[in-house]
């Protein structure tokens, strides 16, 4: 069972930046396959950002050039940079994860769809002021 614990949120004014950390352990697969999710209030679960455990990447259309995905295997630990936040991007933000590779399906459809991951963690809240 793949326990995901995300870090990092917080309040922040437009323009700024916060780093998301999401740390995954009880995985039997050396690589995992892993994501960001956002809900706010009233709408639907937005995919943010995803990563293979080859490194390919893949990011939704609102954050494309403001938001960059990483990881760091060894301390098994995804990140999400997010700069030049805006007001719309407030929302809590989800660490997704599957044990399987699921990029060839994303870019099949076009977007980071909940249903390819199996795990995700509580969330951590993200709130921009204008």
């Amino acid at each position: 069972q793949v326990q995901l614990v995300e870090s990092g949120g917080g309040s922040v004014q437009a323009g700024g930046s916060l780093r998301l950390s999401c740390t995954s352990s009880g995985s039997t697969s050396s690589r995992l396959s892993m994501a960001w999710f956002r809900q706010a209030p009233g709408k639907e679960r937005e995919g943010v950002a995803a990563i293979d455990p080859d490194g390919t990447s893949f990011y939704g259309d609102s954050v494309k050039g403001r938001f960059t995905i990483s990881e760091d295997n060894a301390k098994n630990t995804l990140y999400l940079q997010m700069n030049r936040l805006k007001p719309e991007d407030t929302a809590m933000y989800y660490c997704a994860a599957d044990e399987r590779r699921v990029m060839i399906g994303i870019k099949a459809v076009g977007v980071i769809d909940a249903g390819f991951y199996g795990y995700w963690g509580q969330g951590t809240q993200v709130t921009v002021s204008s």
